[in-house]
């Protein structure tokens, strides 16, 4: 996803207070949080101790930053409320069960807080989107179970959030893998 970093700033700089990432990965948006973070817990399935340019990465943030190697649609071992903003960059496709993953969230979240997102998903072209769900059961086999046509939008609002902005468009690459969705949801 690495084509895609430019779009990570614009998504990332609006987190403020205590953040909760999901899908932490090896530590790229650290960078790019702004002044109004207080502390950040990163979750993901995947185990980073040791990796050096990680603990680099977290070294270097300018807020305490812990990390916990666990799924997000498992159950999030954090109260409810704890959270001021939940931050995602390109990984509800992934997520073995998005839906559980943005209940929790959602559970995690204190009342009035946002949840911000860019992540690719389901084309608006129909044309692109059939192209999406037939390709989506191969895709998912060699790329580690992305899933190349969930409905972001939809997703996002069955978890229990409400949309107050999100931005559709089409990102650099084949027109499969570059539908964007950017926005920022809050738990009412």
């Amino acid at each position: 996803m690495r084509q895609m970093n430019p779009l990570r700033p614009e998504t990332v700089e609006v987190a403020d207070g205590d953040v909760l990432e999901v899908g932490f990965g090896t530590a790229l948006n650290l960078e790019l949080y702004g002044a109004g973070v207080k502390s950040l817990t990163g979750v993901d399935p995947m185990e980073i101790a040791g990796v050096a340019a990680v603990s680099k990465r977290i070294a270097d943030a300018p807020f305490p930053v812990e990390h916990r190697s666990l799924r997000a649609d498992g159950g999030l071992p954090f109260d409810a409320g704890r959270f001021d903003t939940v931050v995602t960059t390109w990984t509800l496709c992934s997520i073995p069960d998005a839906h559980a993953a943005l209940l929790e969230m959602h559970r995690v979240l204190k009342p009035g807080g946002r949840y911000v997102f860019v992540e690719h998903g389901l084309a608006e072209s129909e044309r692109t989107a059939r192209w999406q769900h037939r390709l989506n059961p191969l895709w998912n086999r060699i790329a580690d179970g992305c899933n190349i046509d969930r409905p972001i939008d939809r997703l996002v609002e069955r978890g229990g959030f409400e949309l107050t902005s999100l931005e559709r468009f089409r990102a650099r690459g084949p027109g499969l893998f570059a539908q964007m969705f950017r926005g920022i949801a809050t738990r009412a």
